[in-house]
């Protein structure tokens, strides 16, 4: 299997790929606030690239805004070759694009296989529920456990295996780490290097650069509603001391 280390140096087959998401001079505004401030981005197929920043730097709010779930935006959002700036928030995801968002959304009151059952296919290659309990072992265990049951990590492991049902290809993840422990985040991180490997595209917004570092093939920095720097797996060796200091760490 493909060890983390060898994500990241090997060389990127991006330019050979094609572009599947375009962001170019994004504003979002929630009522008077306004939050993003001309965010430029492009991901190609099989890329995982993060967006990195403090807290507040509008990571989460950027790919609430590619969701159409803010109050307003302006510039221009290309999904899979489709302009998505005036489509409405339910028709998004039929492009193939999934979002996983940092509060999860599980239903409580269904068990893990009912959670599985829920999602509508928005296109073709949704993974089967063999392919996701084979993913995710800790789900198959738990099948029959109430969401309200389950820890906190196999709710991010259902939250995302939700996503995959759909047939998504391109997956927005935001902060899929965050409080859960070493043994759950490392079976995250080969969850998502199996994903790149069957040709997904990945944003993934993450404050655990420990975490992000051996798995993108490009850092988005992003500061007061804006990206301020680009980084490649290549560059990070050499950028990883300027980059700490960028974030914080």
């Amino acid at each position: 299997m493909m060890t983390a280390n060898a994500v990241a140096t090997e060389p990127t087959a991006r330019y050979q790929s094609r572009e599947m998401l375009r962001v170019k001079d994004l504003h979002a505004f929630y009522g008077e606030s306004h939050i993003l401030h001309g965010v430029n981005f492009d991901v190609r197929q099989g890329e995982l690239v993060t967006l990195l920043g403090r807290n507040g730097a509008g990571r989460s709010t950027t790919l609430k805004a590619m969701m159409n779930m803010v109050g307003r935006r302006t510039g221009s959002i290309v999904i899979s070759g489709q302009e998505t700036l005036s489509m409405k928030p339910h028709h998004i995801p039929r492009l193939g694009i999934g979002y996983c968002p940092e509060e999860r959304g599980i239903f409580a009151s269904l068990d893990v296989h009912e959670n599985l059952l829920l999602p509508p296919t928005v296109s073709s290659g949704g993974m089967s529920l063999d392919e996701i309990y084979a993913m995710f072992p800790n789900l198959y265990e738990r099948r029959k456990s109430q969401g309200t049951r389950l820890s906190g990590g196999e709710q991010q492991m259902l939250a995302m295996a939700r996503i995959l049902r759909t047939g998504a290809r391109i997956l927005l993840l935001d902060e899929i780490t965050e409080g859960l422990a070493p043994v759950i985040v490392q079976k995250l991180g080969e969850v998502l290097m199996l994903l790149k490997a069957r040709g997904m595209t990945i944003v993934l917004v993450e404050q655990n650069f420990r975490f992000a570092a051996p798995l993108a093939d490009r850092h988005f920095v992003m500061d007061h509603g804006q990206i301020v720097e680009e980084i490649s797996a290549v560059q990070l060796p050499t950028r990883r001391e300027h980059l700490n200091s960028m974030l914080g760490v």
